[in-house]
């Protein structure tokens, strides 16, 4: 499935260079690992779209409401989320 969302333009910049890869919505959609999650440029600090999309591929959903299974409302409440783009570190030998 083809899932369209707008993303404001210092964040489509990133994503295309690959220092962005991960994405953080309000989980009002229907989704799963294998859509296609289409990236649509908006101008910085405005709804108006620049015409640039980017295609993704959804690899890993994972739902914040499944982290009251781990902590507290009141640990979330003082907290909140970090959200941490990673990926395996190589070693080169």
């Amino acid at each position: 499935m083809k899932i369209e969302k707008k993303v404001q333009q210092e964040y489509f910049e990133n994503v295309t260079e690959g220092k962005k890869r991960f994405e953080v919505r309000l989980a009002d959609f229907k989704y799963k690992s294998g859509d296609t999650l289409v990236l649509k440029e908006q101008k910085q600090g405005t709804k108006e779209l620049t015409g640039r999309k980017i295609e993704c591929e959804i690899l890993y959903k994972f739902n914040t409401k499944d982290m009251e299974k781990f902590h507290t409302k009141e640990e979330i409440e003082k907290y909140g989320f970090a959200i941490l783009a990673i990926r395996k570190k190589f070693k080169f030998t």
